[in-house]
């Protein structure tokens, strides 16, 4: 078996350290296995995607010294084999078509039962309004497409973990239900970030997902898509958060530094790689 990691940013801003921390272990897990270094862009939110974000990634991993093997894939050019997957098995996903909108789910959970968790991985964990709208070849792409959970068999899933939390993590379904609910895996005619990302791990053989510990409870929600989809699960590695000098996580949304000016400072990648402890 061909030891595969991938890098998979999103071209809505520049790269941060905590971008190139991930990305440096992805690469140096593959490397050090005498495996392969992918990458993958995750451009569906076409509003804030930009070329020029694309080639600033492109520009600040080579300056970090990473290579990576064979063509990028870019998520934007495979819109219809992520449908393709959905009509496919929308029996064994039981897709549903849902109109709520984020304000129908939460006035729908105003009076929510005593000790019912109310949020998951996602947000609102959404109460099964539109359940009935079942998935037809009649269904438009055009409203969200939800994820529902049979539970007349409470079955139990798994996943590897090889980072700090490491082990076989394991929940039912049961568990799964009432703390992640109907997960969205299409809105707004564009599959959502669960579903491509499986999809797209499964096709291009990655064998080991690296990415942050803040992604860990979404890893219960692509465990229970590659058990519907009959994937071959990955192994994941989900590392510690980089963060500011104020013990706030690293994101574009918060203006983080940018490796760009890491290296307007005059930094050199080792320079950085020694800020991340590497």
């Amino acid at each position: 078996m061909t030891f595969i990691t991938r890098f998979a940013p999103s071209p809505t801003g520049p790269l941060h350290l905590g971008h190139a921390y991930s990305a440096i272990i992805a690469h140096d897990m593959a490397r050090r296995e005498g495996g392969k270094f992918y990458i993958r862009i995750e451009d569906l939110d076409q509003s804030r995607s930009k070329k020029k974000w694309e080639n600033q990634i492109f520009d600040d991993l080579e300056w970090l010294g990473l290579s990576w093997d064979g063509p990028v894939v870019r998520q934007s050019k495979q819109i219809d084999k992520y449908k393709n997957i959905l009509t496919r098995f929308e029996k064994e996903l039981s897709l549903f078509e849902c109109t709520c909108s984020r304000s129908d789910i939460k006035n729908a959970l105003s009076a929510p039962h005593e000790g019912e968790k109310l949020t998951g991985p996602d947000g609102f964990i959404y109460p099964g309004t539109c359940r009935g709208n079942i998935f037809s070849s009649q269904t438009k792409f055009d409203n969200a497409l939800r994820m529902h959970i049979n539970l007349d068999k409470n079955e139990l899933l798994s996943f590897c973990e090889l980072g700090p939390k490491k082990g076989e993590i394991s929940f039912s379904s049961e568990e799964f239900s009432k703390t992640a609910g109907d997960v969205v895996l299409w809105r707004k005619g564009y599959p959502a970030y669960h579903l491509a990302c499986v999809v797209d791990d499964s096709e291009q053989k990655i064998t080991h997902v690296v990415r942050g510990l803040d992604l860990f409870e979404a890893t219960k929600i692509h465990t229970v898509l590659n058990s519907r989809l009959g994937f071959k699960k990955p192994f994941y590695y989900h590392h510690r958060l980089i963060c500011d000098e104020n013990g706030r996580r690293l994101a574009k949304r918060h203006d983080s530094k940018s490796i760009y000016k890491y290296r307007q400072d005059g930094l050199k990648a080792s320079d950085v790689r020694a800020l991340l402890g590497l």
